[in-house]
């Protein structure tokens, strides 16, 4: 389709959902799907563990036994909306989810826990939740990519912003809404639509960033239900005079909303996370592992580190002293530091307990950035970033890296995201059933009930 052709782009990308169906769905797409899924399963239950995923199980109590989603790692069945709620929380907050680059946020998180609560609660089959999985990522991303990168110089979290309309539209395919209805689920969400980025500034407030996955999801779930109800939102919900782009974007792109005819689906441009910290250092961690020979002992000899990379490393995350989890994971000197001391895949150094680590501490505090315009352009297609790092003696070495590992030009195989799975999963359960989850996302396609998948990751 010719985006310059179109004017009503909203109504345009809202008459390609409701049409998506398991029949546009190639056997590549059933592969990406397979990943996408099992990526999410792993994280969401890993976070259920985590203070967090527990707070949220005590306020989901309230609400057991009014619907037949799982909230996972409990007994409790609820509403999907609650469920979603819960679940995208969990999902979004070990900072290991996966990520859509150019549209700057993590739609796993949020589609996938609304499409498995609605399909779980309604006994709907993996033939209806795939396309919707798809569509959701499709307009989560596409709305990202219009409104563009400068609304994180502003203040907002991509997320939280674009994470409702990822939700609303899983929901409204799931509970099988017309082409208009979508439109006005998306009018309903637009009026809900946000999310700052403070937790940035904060080091302690920060647990509200793995509420952005909760809000978006349960928000969205919301929307598609009150439409469905006759309750109508307003049209051109991104396009419009007062829509998504023009509202939260200094320079939007509106042509990005409109899928052109015979495009690879979104969910192919996805990004695997291997490090359980903020997806912008990946690429920085990568590099640091070259120039210190695999974090060997030629890191005691450090003396400073610089890093470049787009304008966000030192406006959202220089922080030098995080007194929260979530904050030092956002933290590059942090996360630095912490990969030098324990490796880049440990989750635990980030635990409050460790936060007060000496040695990490100090290594980070070695760590300087600097905005690189190349790299600011390259920004969000790209998440390069380049290390030099100086050692005792004057030794300099420097490594650039534009695509990390996990990234679409640099991926993870079905092979690293099974391993991940089974890390997260087992580290919490040890005799948690693997080999059937793998099996039972296999067979979605193929008119598998959901509840069956969805009821192994229950108490």
């Amino acid at each position: 389709m010719d985006a310059a052709n179109v004017e009503d782009r909203t109504r345009a990308l809202a008459d390609w959902v409701a049409g998506l169906s398991i029949a546009d769905l190639s056997d590549a797409d059933g592969d990406q799907l397979h990943k996408l899924i099992l990526d999410h399963l792993g994280v969401c239950y890993r976070g259920a563990f985590l203070p967090w995923g527990a707070a949220l199980q005590r306020y989901a109590q309230t609400y057991s036994g009014t619907g037949k989603a799982v909230v996972f790692a409990s007994d409790l069945k609820v509403t999907p909306a609650v469920a979603a709620l819960v679940n995208a929380t969990c999902a979004h907050g070990l900072e290991h989810d996966d990520t859509h680059d150019e549209g700057m946020s993590h739609p796993g998180a949020i589609v996938i826990a609304v499409a498995l609560a609605i399909a779980s609660d309604k006994g709907l089959s993996g033939r209806e939740v795939l396309p919707a999985i798809v569509a959701g990522y499709e307009v989560m991303a596409r709305a990202g990519m219009a409104c563009g990168p400068d609304i994180m110089h502003h203040g907002f979290h991509p997320t939280a912003l674009f994470g409702g309309f990822g939700a609303a539209t899983a929901a409204a395919k799931l509970f099988g809404l017309s082409a208009q209805s979508i439109v006005e689920t998306w009018g309903l969400m637009l009026s809900m639509a946000g999310g700052s980025m403070q937790f940035s500034q904060d080091p302690h407030g920060t647990v509200v960033k793995r509420l952005h996955g909760g809000y978006g999801a349960h928000n969205g779930t919301m929307a598609a239900q009150l439409a469905g109800l006759g309750i109508a939102g307003p049209a051109q919900a991104f396009d419009g005079t007062y829509g998504l782009c023009n509202l939260f974007s200094a320079s939007p792109d509106p042509d990005r909303l409109v899928r052109g005819a015979g495009a690879p689906y979104e969910i192919h441009r996805i990004s695997f996370k291997p490090y359980p910290s903020c997806r912008l250092f990946h690429s920085t961690i990568d590099a640091l592992r070259t120039v210190t020979d695999g974090f060997s002992p030629t890191k005691d000899n450090i003396e400073k580190i610089v890093v470049g990379g787009p304008a966000v490393f030192q406006t959202q995350h220089m922080m030098y002293r995080p007194t929260s989890m979530m904050a030092a994971q956002y933290s590059l000197p942090f996360v630095l530091g912490a990969a030098l001391v324990a490796g880049p895949h440990s989750e635990q150094v980030f635990a409050d307990a460790n936060l007060g680590d000496q040695h990490v501490l100090a290594m980070g505090d070695r760590v300087t950035a600097v905005t690189d315009d190349k790299l600011e352009k390259a920004f969000p297609a790209h998440f390069g970033s380049w290390v030099e790092v100086t050692f005792k003696g004057g030794e300099t070495r420097q490594m650039e890296v534009m695509d990390s590992y996990g990234t679409p030009a640099n991926p993870m195989d079905g092979a690293a995201l099974l391993e991940k799975f089974t890390g997260l999963v087992t580290g919490a359960k040890p005799d948690f059933p693997v080999a059937q989850v793998d099996a039972m996302i296999r067979a979605l396609a193929d008119d598998t009930d959901v509840s069956q998948l969805t009821g192994l990751f229950a108490k």
